[in-house]
Order: C-alpha cells, then sequence, then structure tokens
C-alpha cells in the first residue's frame, strides 16, 4: 500500500469520489480532513454533498489552516486520512496573510513523517487561461508549486480526468518496441 498519494484534476473531475473509494477500500478507518469552511449559500451546499456521501465510518476533522498538524495527530496506524482539499487549504491561507511558501514546505516535511498513510486532493489550475489579477495569477502559482512539492514527497501521484485516474508516479516504465 502506498503510504502517501495525491491526486490532482480539474474541477467536478472526480477526484474526491477517487479518494474517497480508496479510503473505503483500504478496510483502514477512513479520517477526513476536511479544509473548506462553509462561508456562503454555495459552499454550504458543497460541504453537504460531499458529507451525505460519506457513511457512519468516516471521522471528520475540520481544520482549514494547520493541516501539517492536523495530519500530525490523525495520520496513526489503523487508519488513513483524506485530505480535501489541498487548494482550499492555500486560498485560506492567502485570505488569511499567511506564507504559503512556509506552509507547504512544512506541509511537504511532514509528509515523511506520518505514522499512516494520507491521500491529498488537490486541484490543477496551471492548465487554464492565465488571470487577469496580480492576486490570482499570484495564487495560481502558489499552487502550481504546492502541486509539485507534494508530488515530489508523495509516493504515488494520480490525476483524474473525467472520472478515470492516470497514474503518474511511480511512472511506467517506457517501453520502446517498434
Amino acid at each position: 500500500m502506498t503510504k502517501s498519494l495525491l491526486v490532482l484534476g480539474g474541477a467536478r473531475s472526480g477526484k474526491s469520489r477517487y479518494a474517497q473509494r480508496l479510503a473505503e477500500a483500504s478496510g483502514w478507518h477512513p479520517v477526513l480532513i476536511a479544509t473548506a469552511e462553509a462561508g456562503d449559500t454555495e459552499m454550504t451546499a458543497r460541504v453537504a454533498h460531499h458529507a451525505a456521501a460519506r457513511d457512519a465510518r468516516w471521522a471528520l476533522v475540520e481544520e482549514p489552516v494547520a493541516l501539517a498538524a492536523a495530519l500530525g495527530r490523525e495520520a496513526r496506524a489503523g487508519r488513513i486520512v483524506v485530505v480535501d482539499c489541498v487548494t482550499l487549504w492555500l486560498g485560506k491561507l492567502f485570505l488569511s496573510g499567511l506564507d504559503p511558501l512556509a506552509a507547504t514546505q512544512d506541509l511537504v516535511d511532514t509528509v515523511g513523517k506520518l505514522e499512516g498513510p494520507v491521500i491529498f486532493v488537490s486541484n490543477e489550475v496551471g492548465g487554464g487561461i492565465v488571470p487577469d489579477n496580480a492576486l490570482a495569477r499570484a495564487f495560481r502559482d502558489a499552487q502550481g508549486l504546492l502541486n509539485q512539492a507534494l508530488a515530489e514527497a508523495c509516493e504515488s501521484v494520480v490525476v483524474i480526468a473525467a472520472g478515470l485516474p492516470l497514474c503518474l508516479k511511480p511512472a511506467p516504465e517506457p517501453s520502446f518496441r517498434f
């Protein structure tokens, strides 16, 4: 079993569903670290939708900022932790005026020290248009750097497109048969 997995994809690609299914199939006690805060009607509905998809096996930890600390507490033997989602966590750092690079480094340093498996869910935001304002560009850049750092720190990386997983890491052995 992989000890750390990064699940990337676009909005509504099936990332959360994929991570949830993996956690439930593991046989371990699943724990969701939710980084979202229901600040408006739309987000409240999204949180409710995700909550309705989980059954009574799941423990819920709500942590919008102190993600590395929450992982340190929750990732242990007999459990599998799903972090959903790293992008919302990064957004909260931006809105709180915290240093996203320092927090990214703290998170990456934590990954290798965890006592139990973890699945990170994160949005791939670099495939779209260039944002028209400095804050959005800074966020896009920080998200790209965060995804790269997590991809390096995690044992496995999967990208989800149209609900289908594509393994990026470990990379398949190249085949040069002609």
